[in-house]
């Protein structure tokens, strides 16, 4: 089993770790929010830039803790929309991808919270080379802060849609959030930082029962049991029964919409049949329906639907009572786009 203290060091703690572990060193609780502020908010690279806390607290931490930052082994820019892909190389020797987003408005970035992906969906690149590790708290922490120091501009919006299942590595996934959305941290409001899931039912449950209001998407693609299965094979144990039933309960516990997202494949995903079982899936939720034109993938069979088609799909959900737009990709020309994240360098 990987080690991920003896990778990421001080970094493999999240908040209530740090916590933690700063009283059983005996010292107060404001002196975890202070390496907090240094770690991520300054990005501090070694002990002694943390000047504010106590020489001897700072010496019996360095005697214990690396600080480790991930090593940019590549960098890609859109010739089309400024978009942005990075790609880290981390302690161990893992690499793993995060894309910025940039509007006139805002800065996204979408993070990795797995190196590699285990769910293995046939539409995706990253499932293709399969899990190598999960992350560390500080290791998805900072793919969001460098992204905002490459940009110079401070960081609006994240998303955990890069490689990995967020769920599959909850613990660190929330321990992550929490650091982003600290004022000591990356300060980045809980509704502005995005989950998004294959849809595996006991994370859902367990994010219902989180005391923030982190935004929740599931990836759908069809709610056509057979098909989902298909498409979507690491998901089989959570039935599309059980899935609607954990959406009615997290949307009745917290209040907050959910994102479905449906990648449209010609001849796939987007038949009449499926069409309709999509429409009878989310009658009644309290969901938005995320339209997602497919991206080529080297090793996928599947090819997307016609613009014309996409725009049939969203008036006929519009005809059921539900919301849905068509997402506009970025970054296709870097294959930085959905599902194309693949962990390579240009040339390769």
């Amino acid at each position: 089993m990987t080690n991920l203290s003896t990778i990421a060091g001080i970094k493999a703690f999240g908040p209530s770790g740090l916590e933690r572990l700063i009283s059983e060193l005996g010292e107060p609780r404001y002196r975890a929010h202070q390496i907090v502020r240094w770690l991520y908010g300054k990005g501090a690279g070694s002990w002694d830039e943390m000047t504010d806390v106590p020489a001897s607290l700072r010496q019996r931490l360095s005697d214990r803790y690396t600080l480790p930052v991930p090593t940019l082994l590549d960098r890609q820019v859109s010739a089309v929309d400024g978009t942005r892909k990075y790609l880290w190389g981390l302690g161990d020797g893992a690499t793993v991808e995060s894309v910025g987003l940039p509007t006139p408005e805002r800065l996204t970035v979408c993070f990795s919270t797995q190196a590699g992906c285990g769910m293995g969906c046939s539409f995706c690149a990253t499932g293709a080379g399969g899990l190598k590790r999960n992350l560390a708290v500080g290791e998805i922490v900072d793919q969001v802060r460098l992204v905002g120091e490459d940009f110079g501009s401070r960081v609006s919006n994240a998303v955990a849609m890069g490689q990995g299942e967020p769920f599959a590595n909850y613990d660190a996934v929330m321990g992550a959030l929490r650091l982003m959305n600290s004022p000591d941290g990356l300060g980045i409001g809980a509704r502005h930082l995005t989950v998004s899931t294959c849809g595996l039912v006991p994370g859902i449950q367990r994010l219902s029962g989180e005391p923030e209001q982190f935004t929740l998407a599931i990836s759908l693609h069809s709610a056509v049991q057979e098909t989902r299965d298909e498409l979507m094979p690491g998901v089989k144990a959570s039935d599309l029964h059980q899935l609607r039933a954990a959406i009615v309960d997290y949307t009745a516990a917290t209040g907050r919409r959910v994102s479905l997202e449906y990648a449209l494949m010609a001849g796939v995903t987007d038949t009449p049949k499926q069409i309709d079982s999509l429409r009878n899936f989310a009658r009644g939720l309290l969901c938005h329906v995320n339209l997602i034109p497919l991206n080529p993938v080297a090793h996928s069979r599947h090819s997307p639907a016609s613009t014309k088609r996409a725009a049939e799909i969203v008036r006929l959900l519009d005809k059921s009572g539900t919301e849905a737009t068509i997402r506009t990709e970025r970054g296709a020309d870097i294959d930085a786009a959905c599902g194309q994240l693949s962990q390579k360098h240009v040339g390769n």
